[in-house]
């Protein structure tokens, strides 16, 4: 069982965040054997198919660079280069194979971990020059397993390549008795066929080793249930100051609320509880819209502000809990309340044009049963 720094057991697997930054750090699951193993395996495919062109090749330079005329062997810049040639003749001729090893050297971690080329990875760590890190790598899980490897190596591939001489043998000998051509030919096929031993070798080793990189890497990266807890509280912010986001933004919202309450054409009470500033201008306002709600306090304040500005209170308790629960601050007013809203509305347009207006029960108005409240 993982454990933390301070003797906490690691038993969460890694989240998404975790393991993204490990990739940023470089931290990736990476094994060599599946590197060595690819490449040997490469190595072998190609000189099965190309080993004998790249050995008569090399058998050509070979003959081209002993063999040459007599004015040569004294004539120092002829000699040099007659060298050059050979050179980069012997370099085209390898070259594919150069390539070929290369290309599989730096395309074959990504099968396991993938590319990580971050800064964060590439910067240099002071901590991997304290003697008493390394020393707890030199006994840790990853070192251990990594002694084994090498052991379990050695004894593979010892004992793959000594059946392998034990079975060719009689081979080996042979190329003494055999013709320059026929032997170079039958060297070739020997070196590949141990290409081809070796790989198995390592395909053993791969095999076991892939799984566990992968396990050790998920056991690395596995966080404690505080780990995680933090981790979600960073996430989705921190509750209190999430809690004073809110409330700053409740607070301008009432702010920006009570500067529009002057623009109101009328403020519907409970007539103590509850407070609503509607405002509707037929030329421009298709329907009346809320400028303002609010309960006890912020009811007294919309109150006092119509006091201030001569706009209407109008007394209607039911329609003034149906708004409240109801509607939205700088929306209309739901549909269903219209023919109430409309009356009061009504009463106040009368009563600021001819002074005088029609008495209307504000107590009993339409309001349909859903939109009823105690």
């Amino acid at each position: 069982m993982a454990e933390s720094e301070d003797g906490t057991e690691k038993t969460e697997e890694p989240t998404e965040k975790k393991m993204r930054d490990a990739r940023d750090k470089g931290q990736v699951p990476r094994s060599r054997e599946l590197s060595t193993l690819l490449m040997t395996l490469s190595a072998a495919l190609f000189l099965y198919f190309y080993g004998s062109q790249i050995m008569t090749d090399l058998v050509n330079l070979m003959t081209k660079g002993l063999s040459f005329e007599r004015d040569v062997a004294f004539d120092t810049q002829k000699l040099f280069d007659l060298v050059i040639a050979i050179v980069i003749d012997a370099i085209f001729a390898i070259m594919p194979f150069i390539s070929l090893m290369v290309l599989v050297a730096i395309t074959s971690p990504v099968l396991l971990g993938g590319w990580s080329f971050s800064t964060k990875a590439l910067a240099p760590k002071m901590s991997k020059l304290n003697p008493v890190s390394g020393l707890k790598r030199m006994f840790s899980m990853q070192a251990l397993m990594e002694l084994f490897k090498a052991f379990a190596k050695f004894v593979l591939v010892i004992s793959l390549a000594a059946a392998f001489l034990y079975m060719v043998f009689p081979e080996v000998l042979s190329l003494g008795v055999e013709s320059k051509d026929f032997a170079l030919a039958h060297s070739a096929e020997l070196i590949t066929k141990a290409f081809i031993f070796v790989s198995l070798a390592l395909l053993v080793v791969a095999i076991i080793d892939v799984p566990f990189q992968l396990w050790n890497h998920n056991r690395q990266l596995k966080m404690t249930k505080q780990e995680v807890r933090e981790e979600h509280k960073q996430q989705e912010g921190n509750p209190e100051v999430k809690g004073r986001i809110r409330q700053v933004q409740r607070q301008m919202s009432q702010r920006r609320m009570m500067q529009n309450v002057p623009q109101a054409d009328v403020i519907i009470t409970n007539p103590t509880h509850f407070a609503v500033a509607l405002k509707y201008d037929p030329q421009t306002m298709r329907e009346p819209v809320v400028l303002a709600i609010g309960a006890d306090f912020m009811a007294a304040q919309i109150r006092t502000i119509a006091q201030e500005h001569n706009i209407p209170v109008i007394e209607a308790p039911p329609l003034a809990r149906a708004l409240y629960y109801n509607a939205e601050v700088e929306q209309p007013i739901p549909y269903n309340l219209f023919r109430a809203v409309a009356a009061v509305l009504a009463y106040v347009f009368q009563l600021r044009d001819s002074g005088k207006a029609q008495k209307v029960d504000f107590a009993n108005l339409p309001i349909p049963e859903e939109f009823r409240t105690d």
